[in-house]
């Protein structure tokens, strides 16, 4: 399987998501922002970083990159997409996603693993519902909101995938960035667009995160690799 990573000014996760995908044995192609075509790619991650430095607003100038146009028609004819961290950001400016990410509550960056818990599944996960995860999150600006209308849209329609949750999947008073509802990430109607503010790709190769072993992350690239088989 072939994954395009798309790189814009700014990004800096990029070489993650490569040695994450190079570690699960498939084939990956960098996208510069400025192209208008993917190429031949079997599916699109939209990594973590600081996209032109996060002016204006986090993902707000990045969804107007050319190769935004290309992603969008990737996306709407099904192929699958995900965004991490700045990668979710850009996808709701691109209203691939609905919702916002604004500042965390804290008004502070975070840097830490944390618990997820599986909602329903997706594209890019496929987890029994209640399976707890552990993944790092790496952002200042990754507080999940929404209005009641959107909200209740993403609960019937089954689009929160993953929450943040205690180690023993219990619920938490509140998400460590403010976000509405716990939400960690959240899928497209259609199941194929995936967001998500916690970095998978840091904990796919076991030597990764401080040589903890974990490697929870992986799950979120093997599913997808599993559906294109």
């Amino acid at each position: 399987m072939r994954f395009g990573i798309v790189r814009f000014p700014g990004s800096n996760c990029e070489q993650d998501v490569a040695h994450a995908v190079t570690y699960l044995e498939q084939d990956f192609t960098y996208i510069w922002h400025e192209e208008t075509s993917l190429g031949e790619v079997d599916a699109v991650v939209l990594p973590g970083g600081f996209s032109y430095g996060d002016y204006l607003r986090c993902g707000a100038v990045a969804r107007f990159s050319p190769v935004m146009e290309a992603v969008t028609r990737f996306a709407h004819e099904g192929g699958p997409v995900l965004g991490i961290c700045n990668g979710f950001q850009i996808l709701t400016e691109a209203r691939l996603l609905p919702g916002a990410l604004i500042r965390n509550e804290q008004m502070k960056f975070i840097c830490k693993p944390v618990s997820l818990r599986v909602e329903a599944s997706c594209d890019w996960l496929d987890k029994p519902q209640g399976t707890v995860l552990t993944v790092p999150i790496n952002h200042g600006e990754g507080n999940y909101v929404c209005d009641e209308r959107t909200l209740a849209q993403l609960h019937a329609s089954n689009q929160v995938i993953v929450r943040y949750c205690a180690p023993d999947g219990s619920d938490i008073a509140r998400a460590p960035n403010g976000a509405t509802d716990g939400i960690a990430g959240i899928c497209n109607e259609q199941r194929n667009v995936f967001g998500l503010m916690p970095h998978p790709e840091r904990v796919t190769d076991p030597i990764s995160e401080n040589n903890t072993g974990c490697t929870d992350g992986a799950t979120f690239f093997t599913t997808v690799i599993e559906r294109f088989a």
